[in-house]
């Protein structure tokens, strides 16, 4: 199952890096069953992705003084790997289930496991394996004494994880199926559903590559030469190795991600108009202003800038706002058939829009109307919760309301 590529550093890279940073979770997390899991889930494909690279194969062996030594421990890591994915899915449905019934049932996984790892490296140590084989392991000594069974055993068990793992989570998929039709979706049930789609596709990449391997082993038993399908299969073993990780990260991490990133990205993209005419205009020298975030800032803060910057703005421009704008404004839209949210966007930012003009011209309104504009804004402020995001989609489509529409405002 080792094949022939130091490329394998590179994604255990990747994964050592993940792990790192999860690390501060880990130690304050590290009783809990999940979070222990999925680190382990993390560790254990960056070891196998380091044990399976040839030059660290030919170290291991040198080290430990034993010849293809570093295939066991590979085999092992698999096993390994296998278990935790099924775990994780137990500990996943568990949290809103049977807690008796997942803790047996992870109980009967990692015996499972254990059972399995002890035996292989007993029919390891039974065998006879002299030749270092970093390649082509599985097939050059399929037909030694007890190293037969210990292959055998192994892929019984990656086929016997990727069948298991392929039905949990197709049957949790129709159960969310079912859900679906009669309760609300929320914020995890796309990661959700989109990992598990994904651990299905690797489970069965996974049963294809062990019955193909298996194979080729048979093959060897009867005197031939397949081991074509065990070399040409051993990349796909990797990749599907890599889509069982994301399966699992993607629950895990996508909801974080669509809440910390995906929607301020969203919301930065939506005040796009609005905040053009705010840099456009810009603020009197002694207003207050906002450090802006650095450049490594993420998207929250970002999007915090921009809305405090805003509102910093807005108040700036009050004493220039005229409320006869903005009615005029309110009745197009309405004449125009938008909804009410619309038209009193529409109109506010119409109203905003021509107190940035006035305060170029140093112009000020009557105090009535600033005091009647104000009112406005605080009355739509409590009706509308994303008012910022509305009078900036009002803003970006004021070009389309000047050609169709009947009448508007000549500082809209």
């Amino acid at each position: 199952m080792i094949h022939e590529g130091a490329d394998y550093y590179l994604p255990a890279a990747v994964l050592g890096a993940a792990l790192l940073a999860k690390s501060p979770a880990l130690l304050r997390g590290w009783r809990c069953a999940t979070v222990r899991t999925v680190n382990a889930l993390l560790f254990l494909p960056c070891a196998g992705f380091i044990l399976a690279s040839p030059p660290t194969v030919s170290a291991v062996n040198r080290l430990t003084g034993i010849s293809n030594f570093s295939a066991l421990l590979v085999h092992c890591i698999m096993t390994a790997i296998a278990c935790a994915s099924l775990l994780l899915l137990e500990y996943w449905r568990g949290e809103s289930g049977d807690y008796a019934r997942t803790r047996r049932r992870a109980r009967v996984w990692k015996t499972g496991c254990l059972v399995v790892i002890v035996a292989l490296a007993a029919l390891f140590a039974l065998g006879d394996v002299p030749v270092e084989r970093p390649q082509d392991f599985d097939t050059y000594y399929a037909t030694t004494p007890f190293i037969t069974e210990m292959l055998v055993l192994y892929l019984l068990a990656y086929v016997a994880a990727g069948a298991a793992t392929a039905v949990v989570c197709w049957s949790w998929l129709l159960d969310i199926g079912r859900r679906a039709a009669h309760e609300p979706k929320t914020a995890v049930d796309r990661p959700l559903r989109i990992g598990l789609l994904v651990l299905v596709i690797a489970a069965l990449a996974n049963i294809v590559c062990g019955l193909f391997k298996l194979t080729a082993i048979a093959a060897r038993w009867a005197g031939r030469d397949w081991d074509v399908l065990n070399e040409s299969l051993s990349p796909f073993m990797s990749a599907s190795g890599m889509m069982i990780g994301v399966g699992l990260l993607v629950p895990a991490y996508g909801p974080g991600l669509i809440d910390r990133v995906w929607h301020p990205l969203l919301g930065i993209r939506a005040l796009r108009p609005l905040w053009r005419l705010v840099r456009r205009s810009g603020l009197t020298p002694g207003s207050r202003m906002f450090l802006p975030p650095p450049w490594y800032a993420g998207p929250e803060q970002v999007l915090l800038y921009r809305m405090t910057t805003i509102h910093d703005w807005m108040l700036e421009l009050c004493v220039h706002c005229t409320d006869e704008v903005r009615e005029l404004a309110y009745r197009q839209a309405k004449e125009s058939g938008a909804t009410e949210r619309e038209a009193v966007a529409a109109g506010l930012a119409a109203m905003f829009t021509a107190a940035a003009d006035a305060r170029a011209r140093s112009a000020a309104p009557a105090a009535e109307q600033n005091t009647l504009a104000v009112a406005a804004v605080r009355s739509a402020e409590a009706e509308d919760r994303d008012l910022l995001v509305s009078i900036s989609r009002a803003l970006a489509a004021a070009p389309a309301r000047t050609t169709t529409g009947s009448r508007r405002p000549a500082t809209y």
